[in-house]
This record gives C-alpha cells, sequence and structure tokens, in this order.
C-alpha cells in the first residue's frame, strides 16, 4: 500500500469512528449493601483494615450501610476505609435518627447524589437516597432499611414496613426504586415480607424479591442464601451462631424488574463470601471456596453481616436486527457483501417535521446483512428508521413507520420486499432489495454532481475505504462509475415521508 493510499485508508477509518461517536456504552452499577456492626466502636481501627480488604475486592460503585452512629463514624468511614489509597468514594448527605442510622458512599465519577430524606418509623429511620448515574442521569432512589431485630419483633417489623409501602405507593407509575439493608427477616411468610411483595392493583410500591424464597429461610436448605451470623465464638460486639440467617437482602420495584428504565441485571446477585458450606458455621473456617481466606477472614473479623451485592444496568437499551442491502456492495453471485460496512439509523418522529429522535450506528454483516443497532435515547412510539450509509440514498422504512418498544429485541428487513423502503424506493438484484448506490457527495440525490467526483477519483484510480468506491473492492473504477452512472440516469433521490 502506497503513502497516498495510506492516507486515504486512515482518514477512512477516522470518518467511521467520527460517525460512530455518539453511541454510549452499557452502564452498570454494583450496588451493595453492609451492616457495619455498631460502627465506630473502640475496635474500630482494628477492624478498619479488614473493611479495607473487602471493599477492595467487592469494589462496589454505590454501598449503602446499616449501623453507622455518628458523623464522625461516616466520615471515618469514608477516609479510613474507602478513600484509604486515594479519593474515590463520596458520602451523602447524613441524617442522625433515633437510633442507629444508615449512610450512602458512592463513586464520585459515576454517581451524582441527589438527596436523603428521611422516613420515621418507631424504632430507625428508613432513609430514601436518591442518585442519578452520570451517563444517563437515569434516577434511583435506594430505601435504606434496618428492620426491628428479633423474632418478638414481627408486628413492629410489619409497621415499619407499612411506613415504607406508604412512601412507595405514593410514587408515580414506573418509578425505579430499590430497597436493601438489614431486614431481620426469619420467613417469607413474615407479614412484613408479605407486605413488601404485596402487588397492589391501585400502585406500582411493590418489590419483587429476585431469590423468591419459600418457607422459613434459617435452614440447611437456603444455607447459600444466609448473610448473619458470620462468626460463632463472641468477640468484640456482634451476633454468634455461625451462618443461618437471611437478614440483609436486595429487592427492586417493578420498573426494575420489567423492560425499559433502570434493569436488574439476572444472575449477579451475590451474598458475598457465602459458598454454602458454612451453615452454622464461621465464614473463615478453611476453605471457603468463595473468596478465599484472606478475606473470609476479613469478613468475620470486620461484621458479624455479609455484604449483598447485585448490578443494575442504567440506560435503557433496545436492539434492533436491521437487515439491509447497500446496493454497490452485494455480490450477487455469492449472496454477500464485498465487505462489511458502517450504517448509521436514526429513529424519526413518524409525523411533521419528522424530527430525529435517536441514532444507532453498527456495522453490517457481509454474510447475514444484519446490523445491531443499539438505542437508548427514544421513548416508546411509533417512528422511522431512516438508513444513512457513506455513498447510498437515505432511505426511509415503509409508510406508516413501525412500534418502537423500550427495552425490547426488534427486527426489520429492507430486504424481501420493495414496500419495506417508503415510496418503494430501492433496487431488486436478483431475489433482494438492495438501498441505492451512489450518492458520494450526500446532497440526496444522484446526479452529475457525483459522476463527477467518481470520475475524478477514477482516473487516478483511487485505492482504499473512499466514498467512490461504491462497490468495497477498495479501488475506484470503472465499476463504480457504472453503478453511479446507472442511477445517475434515472436521477435517484430521497423520498421521505
Amino acid at each position: 500500500m502506497n503513502l497516498k493510499t495510506l492516507n486515504i485508508f486512515l482518514s477512512s477509518i477516522l470518518i467511521v469512528i467520527a460517525f460512530a461517536g455518539d453511541v454510549k456504552p452499557q452502564y452498570q452499577l454494583k450496588i451493595m449493601t453492609y451492616n457495619l456492626l455498631n460502627y465506630p466502636n473502640t475496635d474500630t481501627n482494628i477492624r478498619n483494615p479488614h473493611f479495607r480488604t473487602i471493599i477492595n475486592a467487592a469494589d462496589p460503585d454505590i454501598l449503602v450501610v446499616n449501623e453507622i452512629n455518628t458523623q464522625t463514624g461516616v466520615n471515618d468511614f469514608l477516609k479510613n476505609v474507602l478513600n484509604f489509597s486515594g479519593v474515590v468514594y463520596s458520602s451523602g448527605t447524613y441524617i442522625n435518627g433515633p437510633d442507629s442510622d444508615n449512610a450512602i458512599y458512592f463513586k464520585t465519577v459515576k454517581v451524582n447524589f441527589i438527596s436523603n430524606v428521611r422516613i420515621a418509623t418507631l424504632l430507625r429511620d428508613i432513609n430514601e437516597f436518591k442518585i442519578t448515574d452520570k451517563i444517563y442521569n437515569d434516577t434511583l432512589r435506594i430505601y435504606a432499611v434496618h428492620l426491628r431485630a428479633g423474632d418478638t419483633s414481627i408486628v413492629r417489623r410489619g409497621a415499619e414496613t407499612d411506613s415504607l409501602r406508604k412512601r412507595t405507593n405514593a410514587l408515580p407509575a414506573g418509578t425505579d426504586f430499590i430497597v436493601l439493608g438489614d431486614f431481620n427477616i426469619y420467613s417469607a411468610n413474615e407479614p412484613a415480607y408479605i407486605k413488601l411483595l404485596f402487588n397492589d392493583p391501585n400502585n406500582d410500591g411493590n418489590f419483587y424479591d429476585n431469590l423468591n424464597l419459600t418457607g422459613t429461610w434459617n435452614n440447611f436448605a437456603y444455607r447459600f442464601y444466609h448473610t448473619q451470623s458470620t462468626r460463632t465464638r463472641s468477640f468484640g460486639d456482634g451476633a454468634t451462631g455461625g451462618l443461618d440467617d437471611r437478614f440483609d437482602m436486595i429487592l427492586y420495584s417493578g420498573a426494575v424488574k420489567n423492560p425499559g428504565g433502570i434493569k436488574f441485571i439476572p444472575g449477579s446477585y451475590v451474598n458475598y463470601g457465602n459458598d454454602g458450606n458454612h451453615f452454622n458455621d464461621s465464614i473463615n473456617k478453611s476453605p471457603n471456596n468463595a473468596v478465599g481466606q484472606t478475606i473470609a477472614n476479613a469478613l468475620h473479623y470486620a461484621s458479624d453481616h455479609l455484604p449483598v451485592f447485585a448490578l443494575f444496568e442504567f440506560g435503557s437499551e433496545t436492539v434492533l436486527n436491521l437487515k439491509i442491502i447497500p446496493q454497490g456492495l452485494y455480490n450477487l453471485s455469492l449472496n454477500k457483501l464485498n465487505i462489511k460496512d458502517t450504517i448509521k439509523v436514526f429513529l424519526s418522529q413518524s409525523f411533521s417535521p419528522y424530527l430525529r429522535i435517536d441514532s444507532a450506528v453498527s456495522v453490517i454483516d457481509s454474510v447475514s446483512f444484519i446490523s445491531g443497532l443499539k438505542f437508548r435515547n427514544a421513548p416508546a412510539g411509533n417512528y422511522y428508521l431512516e438508513a444513512v450509509h457513506r455513498n447510498t440514498i437515505n432511505t426511509w422504512s415503509g409508510a406508516g413507520g413501525i412500534q418502537y418498544k423500550i427495552d425490547s429485541l426488534m427486527s426489520y428487513d429492507f430486504t424481501d420486499n420493495i414496500s419495506k423502503a417508503f415510496g418503494n424506493n430501492m433496487i431488486q438484484l436478483g431475489t433482494k432489495f438492495c438501498i441505492y448506490s451512489g450518492d458520494v457527495n450526500k446532497d440526496n440525490v444522484i446526479d452529475i454532481a457525483d459522476m463527477g467526483i467518481g470520475e475524478n477519483s477514477a482516473a487516478i484510480f483511487l485505492q482504499g475505504y473512499a466514498v467512490t468506491d461504491v462497490n468495497g473492492d477498495l479501488i475506484t473504477d470503472l465499476n463504480d462509475l457504472s453503478i453511479i452512472e446507472n442511477n445517475a440516469v434515472n436521477l435517484i433521490t430521497v423520498i421521505s415521508p
């Protein structure tokens, strides 16, 4: 490849990169809940190194903690645990309630903290932490609970849950929210748990449990899901008895469960450190097959609870598998494209003035003719697809548009029927319908201007990934001019609603 060809090739790569620059990546946040066991206390300096080991390994993006008792404690955990090796986390506003409290920490580069609202109960506050992510600005409400402990406090836990449901029942339909913390619930039959999950037809304030465990939880059958207690002997503070209770949980709203908005990632729910082999035993009894001995020891000495975390994806994503063939690239004898190529597709309003609402960029596969396009910003509704390729006529989908659903898998095939293009604006090659090639200057018409550009490039046999190389063989010559000229004679132009 000579220098001129190399420069053309590199320039074309930059064009493709620029073309795809507005696509946002998937954005997942790891959210973790952890009962810190009466923090701070006289043994805080002893426990802090263990907390550091746990946090460094789990690496949460958002951490919500129970049993943190003062603003000094919030600051100490931030400084001497989370940011001990460098400033990564910030803390949200702390409210000093009537008993032990909840606090939130978050990675500053990923999360914006909005507010902390107190929900009073008969014992401890429930906190509504509101956050947004820094890419999509999606809002998530995180309810932090530490319900009344003890098997004699079933009624009180139910009353505390009433306070939470009163709040979530009043939220607008489709609100993204989760609840996490130390629930002190022993069974799926407890009133508190039943109230959390109760699906009231008059509101969307209920929660869903990813694990959906029935019956009583503190038994061997549910050993993989226990989070309390990490120890069997008494030292410092905290409960003993070994792992046998599922107290710590993360539950989520219907909006998080269902397509659209913020989404729980199935399979991401982890009771950190529980390998299922420590029922009624210390978490650090060797071996621990979930985390290894160093982290198991840290979990044992830091707190009497295990952390629980899960992944949540921010930014709705609808995947459109679009089947489309640029005329010039299609090799009829081989029934494939000569090269893979980039395409950009706009979602445009189905009514005047047909504004572009969202866009996605992908590569057309040379064999299947399919490009997987990911849309993230458009609301559900009716749209036209507008396909934009570097040297073809912009082509709109068929009359009436398509029904677009958030967070779904969709497909559209331009190649199987000429009516799939608005105004039947395609050419048939064999059994396939293709979008017209030759609009090299992208002025929405194939005419003498495109022929002139093509002729100039063909005169020097321009090599590389150039707009005038409409057949994709990386050289502009008479084969390309033939395609441009045939379409220019017919004055092929964009046909849009």
